[in-house]
């Protein structure tokens, strides 16, 4: 099943409980179409990054090769969110003039910990991986943080292409009040001619600030239909079968159902092999109890089980075993 969806998408999304395996399933997921072939890039969008630890390696916030047909980055939170504002302060100091420099500085610093700047932030650096990834490789996978980040992230684009657009009409407001305001001067016969020059640098200035807003809508639209599009995109959640990730993973899909997003698979991760003692095959007959619960609430989404192995996954050769599992 995983693999099937890995061939049929551009965009997997990895998503589920903190500590359930998405970050080990995912790049085997990778490693495994990579080995078929395809040009893979596998991203972490989770602040707890742990790509490098898997692959025991250092990965940044730049695209790196791990094997042949794979490529691995790490997007981060923090240097995320100053890029951002180093980029919006920069636009903002061209827009205007000069003594209001040190309002705008105070402001960018104010902003970068203001409730969902980070979300903001890493939700344009996304944008901006799958344009470009989807055009440079054949599959582009998403390891995600915990299922609450991620469901909030998932609908982001939706509500921030709406707050955008919300600031686009205030935008056209305005200009059509200054545009009023400018007929009663031209009607004027005490029209400065100064006002003449400082109005065309006015509409010069609204005409950028317009533009900026409809590149950043642009953007979340475009990012939003991809997401969105069931042939483009699959989200997959990963789950262990214990009572709480099983609830959690039920939540999680309601939550992204809600936002349009397409679940097609869920991985029980780390599953009791069976025949394998006493102690097991207890723990796999209260595996399967959960396991029901999570049928009867998601019966018509795809399941795969992948067996607790007996040994850590660290490094490429652990992980490629796990990749031909799949």
């Amino acid at each position: 099943m995983l693999l099937d969806l890995a061939r049929s998408r551009k965009i997997l999304f990895f998503g589920g409980k903190g500590g359930v395996g998405k970050t080990t399933v995912s790049a085997a997921t990778a490693i495994a179409r990579a080995n078929e072939g395809a040009r893979v890039l596998l991203v972490s969008t989770d602040p707890a990054h742990n790509l490098g630890h898997l692959f025991d390696r250092p990965i940044g916030a730049q695209p790196v090769c791990i094997t042949a047909g794979l490529d691995a980055l790490e997007l981060d939170p923090k240097s995320t969110v100053e890029e951002h504002l180093r980029e919006v302060s920069s636009a903002l100091h061209q827009l205007m003039p000069a003594n209001q420099y040190s309002e705008i500085d105070k402001h960018m610093s104010l902003s970068r910990d203001a409730p969902g700047m980070q979300e903001a932030a890493l939700l344009e650096r996304i944008a901006d991986v799958i344009e470009t990834g989807v055009e440079e490789y054949d599959l582009v996978i998403f390891d995600t943080a915990p299922s609450g980040h991620t469901a909030r992230l998932m609908v982001l684009p939706q509500m921030m292409s709406a707050w955008t657009e919300g600031l686009i009409q205030r935008r056209e407001k305005a200009d059509r009040f200054a545009e009023i305001v400018r007929d009663l001067r031209s009607d004027s016969s005490m029209e400065d001619k100064t006002i003449g020059g400082a109005d065309q640098q006015e509409r010069q200035r609204e005409s950028r600030i317009r533009q900026i807003l409809l590149r950043r809508r642009n953007k979340f639209v475009h990012l939003r239909e991809k997401i969105a599009d069931p042939e483009l995109t699959s989200f997959v959640i990963v789950l262990a079968a214990e009572r709480l990730p099983v609830l959690e993973t039920i939540e999680l899909h309601e939550q992204l159902q809600q936002g349009g997003i397409s679940v097609d698979g869920l991985i029980v991760n780390k599953r009791s092999p069976p025949d394998s003692g006493e102690f097991l095959d207890g723990r796999r007959a209260q595996e399967e109890v959960h396991l029901q619960t999570l049928h009867q609430a998601l019966p018509d989404v795809t399941r795969q089980d992948l067996h607790l192995l007996a040994h850590d996954i660290v490094g490429l050769t652990a992980v490629e075993q796990l990749a031909a599992m799949l």
